[in-house]
């Protein structure tokens, strides 16, 4: 089997040392190559790579942007066009991040050499998980998207990318957010398949359940959702403090139960369209991909396997 390993030496939890105690671990498995990103989009481009090189495996050491990177790459050479999973390199992760949500989702472990134990394991036994992912224009996303609040969050954490990345610094940023919106409170215009047009002040779109975590607490939101289902919506027509705090409170329980005259909520959906008068910030997977005027947000089942 040929691999290779894409390391982000920036992300939070990845060391020099941890590195190379994977990259030989693999080794002992597969012939490996090992790619350290310089840059931003780096790693698109060596998946990218990798997968017209035909490459058995690509594995993404670091936080859930150095996997949504390789994710783009490995089904970039379709043309951007949704295929079967068995038609790209299959993905491996090993997290390196501060939250590490889709490595999470999957039940991989949070430590980076008891998720290298676990991804050698499911080579040996041959285990692997198709997964479906969901698509913002021309941008694949494995666990969440966002418009609206939360993308302006993401917006001005990412002004402070880093070894300081943490839950309190997204936290402090979500509440600066909320009092200073650097944007104002924007109109958005989501459309589902058999609805009427809803008019919301923020929209997320989870393509698993928990949406999000703050440190150990799951966020959840669509708690429907998963990588067996489509999308999740997640709007609210208003964003004054009671419904925030409500709706806070009820994301952070367990069950992650949601109820009230504000919200929107949708599981399970093949298609979610929204539109503004003027541009609002996107992000998906954590990072901000720009300020857009319209997205369609579509579910791709089994679009990519992943060894687990």
């Amino acid at each position: 089997m040929r691999a290779v390993l894409v390391v982000n030496p920036q992300a939070t939890a990845t060391t020099p040392a941890g590195r190379d105690v994977l990259a030989h671990a693999l080794a002992s498995q597969v012939k490996l190559d090992v790619v350290e990103t310089d840059y931003r989009g780096h790693a698109t481009v060596v998946a990218r790579a990798a997968a017209a090189d035909e490459v058995d495996l690509v594995i993404a050491h670091g936080g859930d942007g150095t996997v949504n990177e390789v994710v783009n790459g490995l089904l970039s050479v379709k043309g951007g066009s949704p295929g079967s999973y068995d038609s790209v390199p299959m993905l491996g992760v090993v997290p390196g991040g501060s939250a590490n949500v889709f490595a999470r989702a999957l039940g991989m472990p949070r430590d980076p050499v008891e998720a290298t134990h676990h991804l050698l394991n499911a080579l040996e036994q041959g285990r692997s998980r198709q997964v479906g992912l969901g698509r913002a224009n021309d941008r694949w996303f494995t666990f969440n998207a966002g418009m609206g609040w939360d993308a302006d969050v993401v917006a001005a954490v990412d002004r402070r990318r880093g070894k300081r990345t943490s839950p309190s610094l997204y936290l402090r940023t979500a509440v600066r957010c909320y009092l200073r919106p650097p944007q104002g409170h924007p109109e958005l215009t989501v459309q589902v398949p058999g609805e009427q047009p809803a008019t919301v002040r923020t929209a997320f779109v989870s393509n698993t359940d928990p949406w999000s975590y703050l440190g150990p607490r799951p966020v959840h939101l669509n708690t429907g959702c998963s990588f067996d289902t489509g999308l999740g919506l997640f709007a609210l027509t208003g964003l004054g403090l009671p419904t925030v705090l409500r709706h806070v409170r009820q994301a952070l329980r367990k069950r992650g139960e949601h109820r009230g005259r504000r919200l929107i909520r949708h599981d399970d959906l093949s298609i979610i369209g929204i539109t503004t008068s003027s541009p609002v910030n996107l992000q998906v997977d954590g990072d901000l991909v720009g300020q857009r005027t319209r997205v369609e947000f579509v579910s791709v089942p089994r679009a990519l396997s992943v060894a687990v």
